[in-house]
């Protein structure tokens, strides 16, 4: 049986290339589609893989600035001729579901959430761009475009699995499809409990506005108490300045697998404020044994316990973190008990119940 992958781009190491990174351990042989990558996420997650890019990944600029190609991305992944493949899988939050597969090519989706800045947070998104209000119209003006067919591709998909309860909300919403959850999985053996705490707590993601770090900052800057934040993004600049002259708070930029890891053992919690999809980074200070303190909304809900393997605030501003952190300083937390839970989310779950499904569907799709 021939397989194909298809991924979205391949530009920054998030939660969804590590799922893609699992697929790819699934199926050695598949070739992965993408409509652009960087060298050094390719050398992280998929050494010596035969990676096919889009026209965008060559066209000038195309690598730096591929956000600007964002209204070609529709044309660009429906460029890919997936003909000689029995089954493709996309992993995807944007345009990789939109690839057109022929009759005999089973195409099923796991779908990490409905595109964020189309449907659900699309208000939000034009509200934060940092342009005038008559080119935000023009960049509103090819949202819908682009909506129109992300609508249209979803339903060239002939299965879709989602990830987390949330994402399936909105997966009924705004593709009006239904499907199994399997939740993401975390490397189990990356990470460890550490018999030394530090003083510090620790917050790590793509450093975009959604991701809510400042609200993270804003409440350390009040509580005077040591933050370390690692990951990097078109954020990060205005993050530093929100922080300037708090010697309390440590950007760390992009950090090492290893790093990350001894960084979350030895944190008193780790900080998620934003709603996530489902949440990888916290499942993976989890594995450390440490407490995640998050927003109790999205995928959080899914992961964490309460009064557990960590601690909710219900607002979504510094003081609710500030009170959720004196909530957790007067707790007893036990290390092995918060390891146990993000046990249940290994990559040998993770494996056996997409495989099951792939496997059940795809004989499915033969036989009708």
């Amino acid at each position: 049986m021939r397989v194909a992958l298809i991924h979205d781009h391949l530009m920054q190491r998030g939660g969804a290339e590590k799922v893609l990174q699992v697929l790819a351990a699934m199926y050695p042989d598949a070739p992965i589609y993408t409509l652009m990558y960087d060298q050094k996420v390719i050398d992280d997650f998929f050494p010596s893989r035969k990676i096919e890019v889009s026209i965008i990944q060559r066209l000038p600029g195309g690598k730096r600035f591929y956000r600007w190609f964002m209204p070609f991305m529709p044309m660009a992944v429906e460029f890919f001729d997936l003909r000689s493949y029995d089954l493709v899988i996309s992993s995807t939050s944007s345009f990789a579901k939109g690839v057109i597969t022929a009759p005999e090519t089973f195409h099923i989706c796991y779908c990490h959430t409905p595109t964020r800045y189309l449907w659900s947070d699309t208000h939000q998104y034009i509200n934060e761009l940092s342009y005038n209000k008559y080119f935000k119209k023009i960049i509103s003006l090819i949202l819908n475009y682009v909506r129109i067919w992300d609508r249209q591709a979803a339903d060239r998909v002939d299965f879709f699995i989602s990830n987390s309860r949330t994402s399936l909300r909105r997966l009924k919403k705004y593709y009006k499809r239904d499907a199994p959850i399997v939740y993401p999985s975390i490397d189990i053996n990356e990470f460890y409990v550490s018999k030394k705490i530090g003083d510090y707590y620790l917050a790590g993601c793509r450093l975009v506005p959604y991701k809510r770090i400042d609200i993270v900052i804003e409440a350390f800057k009040k509580l005077g108490k040591p933050l370390k934040i690692f990951g990097d993004g078109i954020d990060k600049e205005r993050l530093m300045e929100l922080s300037a002259g708090y010697a309390n708070i440590e950007f760390l930029g992009r950090v090492s697998d290893k790093e990350k890891a001894r960084l979350c053992s030895e944190c008193k919690a780790f900080i998620n404020p934003q709603l996530e999809d489902f949440g990888i980074t916290p499942l993976e200070a989890m594995a450390s044994g440490r407490p995640v303190i998050a927003k109790n909304a999205g995928g959080s809900l899914e992961n964490i316990i309460e009064g557990e393997t960590g601690v909710f605030f219900k607002e979504e501003s510094a003081s609710g973190i500030i009170e959720a952190i004196k909530r957790l300083e007067t707790m007893k937390i036990d290390p092995n008990r918060i390891r146990e839970h993000a046990v249940k989310f290994s990559h040998e779950r993770f494996k056996k119940e997409i495989g099951s499904i792939i496997e059940s569907e795809h004989k499915k799709y033969k036989e009708s």
